[in-house]
């Protein structure tokens, strides 16, 4: 079994650290305008896992901490893995994608959450779900991002993972894939019935299984 051993993690959106905390990285570092977990969590945190001593916390949006911390933060380290689960909507979500790119090591990978929503109700906008007062599953058009990168970078590898709403995968490299090709208004105007039409093409869709021989891994290697 191999493991890799992180040395920068980034983390945009950690709501309540499930997944940020049980990372191991010597140095992580977490995003989010309203963090729901308290100075209590983190130091229970830190017993079970050391390496959260180390932790640093950014309240705030995305856009400020590039704005205002990013440069200086990586100006001597790159990103390895950076985990993109801020605000879903495609604007926010390629901008939080292409921040990060800027500070991404060549080997390394962004994942993107919430990257194919199953039904209409998924993929609402932000209104729709603020109106039905914030319940139920809300992946938003994060999607569109994905099928931007696709359409319009030729200097990164793009694809979805069909699996927990779809987790896109991101890195530096040649395309692996055909640009998708469209007919008619521009991916902003695009609908959840667009995508439904067009799934596998646009998000480059891959079962879950399919990250292992992709990473060349086993299903029991731990990162």
């Amino acid at each position: 079994m191999k493991q890799r051993k992180l040395k920068n993690y980034l983390e945009i959106g950690v709501f309540n650290g499930h997944v940020f905390f049980r990372i191991q990285s010597s140095f992580k570092v977490a995003v989010d305008p309203e963090p729901n977990f308290t100075v209590y969590r983190k130091i229970g945190k830190t017993v079970f896992n050391p390496s959260n001593f180390f932790n640093q916390y950014f309240q705030k949006t995305s856009d400020a901490f590039f704005i205002e911390d990013a440069c200086s933060l990586y100006k001597n380290r790159q990103i390895e893995i950076a985990l993109i689960d801020g605000m879903h909507e495609y604007s926010y979500a390629l901008r939080d994608i292409e921040n990060t790119l800027d500070h991404l090591s060549d080997d390394g990978i962004i994942i993107v959450h919430d990257c194919n929503p199953r039904n209409r109700e998924h993929a609402c906008s932000f209104k729709e779900y603020k109106d039905r007062n914030f319940t139920g599953i809300w992946n938003g058009d994060v999607w569109k991002a994905i099928v931007h990168l696709r359409a319009h970078r030729d200097d990164i590898n793009v694809f979805v993972l069909d699996c927990d709403h779809g987790l896109g995968i991101i890195q530096k490299g040649k395309p692996r894939h055909h640009k998708p090709k469209f007919n008619g208004p521009d991916i902003a105007s695009f609908t959840f019935e667009d995508l439904d039409s067009n799934r596998e093409e646009w998000l480059g869709l891959k079962p879950a299984n399919y990250f292992y021989d992709h990473f060349s891994l086993y299903p029991s290697a731990q990162w």
